[in-house]
C-alpha cells in the first residue's frame, strides 16, 4: 500500500462514452463505499494525453461512429492486426508522458477500462515503478465473444481480467487468460442503478422534470457521448404510422447536439398530439430509465446494461449500419431472448404498435430483460481489486 490509502490509476479513453462511464463508476463506487483503507482513484485518458497520433485515432473513431457506423468494420479489422497502442511487447508512443503520470500518481493498482490500454500501457506502468510495480487489471465492458470482441482486451500477463458476463470471461480464457486470474464481476455502472425504487419520487420526476404524464407508455430515444442519433426520422415514422391503440409519449436525449435539440423541440411544437420532451445530456439517467417503458439506442454496452438493470426493453438503432463491437451486444441480447433490431425507422412504429396492442408481449419482454441481470455488483469488483492490491509485496 502507498501510505494509508490505496492508490488506483484508471486508464480510459473517449472512443464513444462507455469506457469513460465505467471509469467514473469505479471512482464513484470507491468514494461511496467507505473502504478501509480508503481509495484514491485518479482517472487518466491515456490515449488522448499520451500522443497526438492516439488523439487522432480517437477522433477518427468518433467521427465514424457519428456518420457511418458500417465503416467501423474496416477500422476494427485494421486494429486487430496492427496494434493501436502497444499491443504485445511493443512500445507505446508518448511513453515518457505516460511514465511521468504513473510516477506522479504512484499507484498500487492500474485498472484499464479500454481495449487498447492493456498491453504496452501495463508494461510501461510496471517499468515506471521498478522498485514496486503496480498490479494491473482490466475491466472489460463487452457482453459477448466472437467477431467484435477485440483481442486487445486480453493480456495474459495482466494480474486480473474482470468480465461483465460469463460469455466474456470464457472468451478471455480462449485468448490465454488464466482461469484463476479471470473474475466475473457484473456490470460496472453508477450506484444509482442499484438504489431502491420510490414510485412517488418517480411520478414527481415525470411531472416536474419531464413535463409528461406518469403511467403512460414512455419511449426513450437515447444517444451516446458522441450524440449520434436519428430522432427526427424515428419521430416521423411514429407519426406516419397513424393513431396508436393507446397514447404514448417520448423523451429524446440529444447530448451535446444543440441543433438536434432545437429541431426536436420544433417538431414537438408542431405535433402536440404526441408529447415529446427533448433534453440535452442528463445527470439522473438511472431515474430516467426507471420511468421508461422502452429505450431506442445504438447497440452499445452502456445503454444496454443500464436497460438490463432497469428492466427496460431495448430497441437497437442500427440505421447506418452496425459496428463490430455492437454486433456482440446484439448477439448477447438475442441469446437471452430480448432486443429488437431496427433497420429502418418504420420498424420502430411496427414494434411499438405491437406492444401497445398486446401489452402482455411487452411484459414478457421486460421479464426476459430482467432475467439477464448479473448477480454481482460493483461492490464485488471492488472487493476483488482490494484482494489483488493486498497480494502486492510490501515495500
Amino acid at each position: 500500500m502507498s501510505g494509508k490509502s490505496l492508490r488506483v490509476l484508471v486508464l480510459t479513453s473517449s472512443t464513444g462514452g462507455g469506457h469513460d462511464s465505467r471509469a467514473r463508476a469505479l471512482q464513484t463506487w470507491a468514494e461511496r463505499s467507505h473502504l478501509n483503507p480508503p481509495w484514491e482513484v485518479k482517472l487518466h485518458q491515456a490515449l488522448e494525453e499520451s500522443h497526438a497520433i492516439y488523439r487522432f485515432g480517437v477522433g477518427l473513431y468518433n467521427v465514424i461512429q457519428r456518420t457511418w457506423p458500417r465503416l467501423h468494420h474496416i477500422y476494427y479489422n485494421v486494429l486487430e492486426f496492427v496494434s493501436f497502442a502497444g499491443g504485445g511487447d511493443e512500445k507505446i508512443m508518448g511513453r515518457e508522458v505516460f511514465t511521468k503520470k504513473v510516477r506522479e500518481v504512484h499507484p498500487d493498482l492500474v485498472v484499464s477500462t479500454h481495449d487498447h490500454l492493456n498491453h504496452g500501457f501495463f508494461d510501461a506502468a510496471r517499468e515506471a515503478m521498478p522498485e514496486a510495480p503496480p498490479k494491473c487489471a482490466t475491466y472489460c465492458t463487452e457482453l459477448d465473444g466472437g467477431y467484435g470482441f477485440s483481442r486487445h482486451w486480453v493480456n495474459p500477463k495482466a494480474d486480473l481480467f474482470i468480465g461483465a458476463v460469463p460469455e466474456v470471461c470464457e472468451q478471455a480464457k480462449k485468448f490465454g487468460m488464466a482461469p484463476e486470474r479471470t473474475f466475473l464481476g457484473g456490470f460496472l455502472l453508477h450506484p444509482a442503478f442499484w438504489e431502491p425504487r420510490d414510485l412517488a419520487v418517480e411520478e414527481k420526476f415525470v411531472r416536474e422534470e419531464l413535463s409528461l404524464e406518469p403511467g403512460r407508455f414512455t419511449l426513450l430515444l437515447s444517444t451516446g457521448a458522441n450524440s449520434a442519433q436519428n430522432h427526427l426520422a424515428l419521430l416521423q415514422a411514429l407519426k406516419a404510422s397513424g393513431r396508436l391503440p393507446v397514447p404514448m409519449q417520448v423523451v429524446a436525449l440529444c447530448g451535446h447536439d444543440d441543433k438536434a435539440l432545437g429541431e426536436i423541440k420544433n417538431w414537438a411544437n408542431r405535433n402536440p398530439e404526441m408529447p415529446v420532451c427533448a433534453l440535452p445530456h442528463v445527470r439522473h439517467l438511472a431515474q430516467l430509465m426507471r420511468v421508461t417503458s422502452a429505450v431506442v439506442a445504438r447497440p452499445g454496452t452502456g445503454t444496454t446494461t443500464e436497460a438490463i438493470l432497469s428492466g427496460v426493453p431495448v430497441l437497437f438503432n442500427t440505421l447506418g449500419g452496425i459496428m463490430p463491437q455492437e454486433v456482440i451486444t446484439v448477439k448477447f441480447c438475442r441469446e437471452h431472448g430480448f432486443g429488437q433490431v431496427l433497420s429502418r425507422p418504420a420498424d420502430l412504429a411496427a414494434t411499438v404498435r405491437g406492444w401497445l396492442t398486446d401489452p402482455a408481449t411487452l411484459a414478457a419482454e421486460r421479464q426476459r430483460v430482467l432475467a439477464a441481470r448479473p448477480d454481482r455488483t460493483p461492490a464485488d469488483i471492488l472487493r476483488r481489486l482490494q484482494e489483488l492490491a493486498d497480494s502486492r509485496p510490501a515495500h
